[in-house]
């Protein structure tokens, strides 16, 4: 049988979870060190979405980051995308070929229905990767089966979720994989994520984790200045620029308090980060926005893909959306539909942290 070790590329996570309330069972191993398949541990930390990573499958089923959430149920991914083109499901690459080689980069994210976004988002990743890294073999996996099997009913398209994407390795007797996650955070989702692939952990000779979008400082500083640069037409003084995250139950929601200390010390004090299933929510979004002289507010989402929470309980015509809510009281209101993916400086942080856990391997 072949020896498994994990290394995992969390040298910054100590600094997170200090900054931001990170839940304190999560791994705390430094990008230097390596555990065995039994003692990978299960922790309780949220995606994105960034997502990401947030709805996405499992966890963030409840709770995204990357990146990135979609539907609670079939049927009400077909009812949802009933107002929309989500676009061509033949123009993304799955990423689910054979052949791999000795050395896969698994690109694992929670996944979404709305084709264009996907090939946007999560394609645009997967491509910058497969860029950056020419001897590896990039590949795809999805942790939200309700989403591959939507995708696959309607368009006939089907995507591996990680189980299969997993098998996909094994059979074609990959020896070194690189497992980077699309999520916006290190909790939930991601250690499921460990934990599933600890159960291959005979099948490989080296499995390395990338970290999330965000994990470091340095990461937290790289997103801020991404969504600043990304809005700065908008920043005229009168504006409020709001952006929507997942949220979670988890201790990990803390990352969007973070992002606003961040921004508000920074002197971005019209920007503004709220979630949909957690707090702040938009209530307190709406009330720090009324303090201000704003004519305007712009709503983005802070998720790795626009799907279903950013089509409709950011931009939808529901009376509770964000949209309707800030009209109600009298706002002009720009929707801006596009996930962080795909934003050219956040995909390099993906790259970045990719490339530490390439390095990691001896």
């Amino acid at each position: 049988m072949k020896k498994l070790t994990f290394i995992f590329c969390l040298a910054m996570a100590g600094t997170l979870f200090t900054a931001c309330g990170e839940d304190k069972s999560s791994l705390s191993v430094s990008e230097s060190s390596s555990v065995s398949e039994s003692s990978v541990s299960k922790t309780e930390t949220e995606e994105e979405t960034e997502a990401e990573t947030s709805e996405e499958s499992k966890t963030e089923e409840k709770t995204e980051v990357s990146e990135e959430t979609e539907d609670d149920s079939e049927e009400e991914a077909e009812d949802d995308e009933e107002n929309y083109d989500t676009g061509d499901a033949s123009l993304d690459n799955v990423r689910n070929q054979d052949e791999i080689g000795d050395n896969e980069l698994l690109v694992v994210s929670f996944g979404t229905s709305f084709n264009d976004s996907r090939r946007l988002t999560i394609g645009a990743i997967e491509d910058a990767l497969e860029e950056a890294f020419p001897k590896y073999s990039v590949r795809r996996g999805f942790t939200a089966n309700i989403i591959i099997d939507h995708v696959q009913r309607r368009d006939g398209v089907l995507i591996d979720d990680v189980k299969a994407s997993l098998d996909r390795a094994v059979e074609n007797e990959v020896k070194n994989l690189v497992v980077q996650p699309t999520h916006l955070m290190n909790g939930f989702e991601y250690n499921d994520i460990v934990d599933e692939v600890a159960q291959y952990a005979d099948a490989f000779e080296n499995v390395v984790f990338g970290e999330p979008l965000l994990t470091s400082d340095d990461d937290f500083r790289r997103v801020e200045q991404a969504i600043v640069d990304w809005t700065a037409d908008y920043d005229d003084g009168k504006t409020a620029i709001c952006f929507m995250g997942h949220g979670t139950e988890a201790e990990s929601n803390g990352v969007y308090q973070k992002m606003q200390d961040l921004l508000t010390a920074d002197g971005y004090e019209n920007y503004f980060i709220g979630t949909v299933e957690a707090e702040p929510l938009l209530d307190t979004i709406l009330e720090m926005v009324k303090a201000g002289e704003y004519e305007r507010v712009v709503l983005e989402p802070l998720m790795v893909v626009c799907g279903d929470h950013a089509n409709n309980d950011m931009a939808g015509d529901d009376e509770d959306s964000w949209k309707s809510v800030f009209e109600a009281e009298g706002y002009e209101v720009e929707c801006i539909l596009r996930g962080l993916g795909e934003n050219e400086a956040i995909r390099q942080i993906y790259v970045d942290h990719a490339q530490s856990a390439v390095d990691s391997i001896k």
